[in-house]
């Protein structure tokens, strides 16, 4: 399944590094997978991919969301629940009619970088059938399909002991990385490295929110209480408000400014109140006795509005997978925006580009956002063009 090399992908001024303590992507690879080809995409704290309908500025968001559902333990079938979707177009099949794609990324942090790569095979059936975990030009974790009539990959990891390296099956429907606490003793100095080097890479890729606001959604049916945390279309913003505002009043001051830039006519205060049933909507406080309920805001409105509750919050708020077992000091969050100018003017626009900048720039929060056309974000401080029409 080798990938013949694909266009240049040009990108912005890449602003400077997030504080290694914090692990991070660096890059995403798509060497083999739907329309992209030999494709390495650099990933700043802000990144905003540009192109065309049809540049694969989707796939590639959903790439490094199958990457991170890998990670958190998925099986492939979550990951990518349409594998055939992902292989592209003119690939033929093998002598044994196999088809599959190639995807990974560089994760920097503690370790220096470390690289995966992963590859698919998506026809006949779904499973892994290679991956690679590297760092500083050595192997730790290698994994290939040797019997295909087994369920499972031969796997050799690093020990630098009495065995230089130790070998074991592992599933060929997961991610063998995430895997590797359960199988390493950690006793030598190389089992050690390869821990550290596989904590770095999961650590970087777990914490991630797929956001698209849909404003027909947050115009719904007042929201229910339950789910906790905001879901990636953002109808249950108003559930997650409520809770928001009590929590912290300076976050939520900021936010209320945020807000006030980007909305139509004074905005005092946004708050969420409950209403008869037991749900819970979400209103403007206009400030001199009017109420605004969400269902009377702009398609523009309604989405800048929710992005920007993103970016004030974090992962124990969205709906997201964090490692539970690392200090959240150490986590960095990463927002997934797909089409993030979508139904913005430019004044909402470079009001959310300018919040975005500032708060990623602080280490906690990273976006890697989609748009059609990013003339608006060159040159702007902070931010990383990738052109994928290039």
């Amino acid at each position: 399944m080798a990938a013949p090399p694909g266009p240049p992908v040009s990108a912005g001024p890449v602003p400077a590094p997030v504080p290694a303590q914090r692990p991070h992507l660096t890059e995403l690879r798509l060497s083999a997978f739907a329309g992209h080809r030999g494709a390495a995409l650099p990933l700043g704290p802000l990144t905003v991919l540009a192109g065309r309908s049809g540049s694969g500025k989707t796939t590639a968001l959903r790439a490094y969301e199958a990457l991170a559902r890998l990670a958190g333990g998925a099986a492939l079938g979550e990951a990518f629940p349409d594998p055939d979707a992902c292989v592209p177009e003119r690939s033929r099949p093998d002598a044994q009619r196999r088809r599959g794609f190639r995807i990974g990324c560089t994760a920097d942090g503690p370790e220096g970088p470390v690289r995966l790569d992963v590859a698919v095979q998506a026809e006949p059936e779904l499973r892994v059938v290679g991956e690679r975990l590297t760092a500083g030009g050595q192997v730790l974790l290698e994994t290939a399909l040797r019997d295909p009539g087994r369920r499972t990959v031969q796997a050799a990891w690093h020990t630098a002991g009495p065995t230089a390296v130790t070998r074991a099956p592992l599933p060929d429907d997961r991610l063998g990385t995430p895997l590797l606490p359960l199988r390493v003793a950690g006793r030598t100095a190389g089992q050690r490295r390869v821990l550290a080097a596989a904590e770095q890479m999961v650590v970087a890729l777990r914490a991630v929110f797929a956001c698209d606001p849909a404003p027909g959604l947050m115009r719904g049916a007042p929201a229910r209480p339950g789910v906790g945390r905001l879901l990636g279309g953002c109808d249950n913003l108003a559930e997650v408000l409520w809770r928001t505002r009590a929590e912290c009043g300076r976050r939520h001051a900021q936010f209320v400014a945020a807000v006030r830039a980007g909305c139509a006519g004074p905005v005092a205060d946004v708050l969420a109140e409950p209403v008869a049933g037991g749900g819970v909507r979400a209103l403007l406080d206009r400030g001199d006795g009017v109420r605004t309920g969400l269902a009377r805001l702009g398609h523009g409105e309604l989405r800048y509005l929710a992005l920007a509750l993103v970016l004030f919050t974090g992962p124990g708020v969205l709906e997201v997978d964090p490692a539970g077992e690392v200090p959240a000091a150490l986590q960095t969050l990463t927002v997934l925006a797909d089409g993030l100018d979508h139904g913005l003017d430019p004044a909402q626009r470079a009001e959310l580009l300018g919040l975005a900048a500032r708060m990623c720039e602080r280490g906690h929060i990273r976006l890697v956002g989609a748009v059609a056309d990013a003339s608006w974000a060159a040159g702007a401080e902070g931010v990383t063009v990738v052109h994928l029409d290039a």
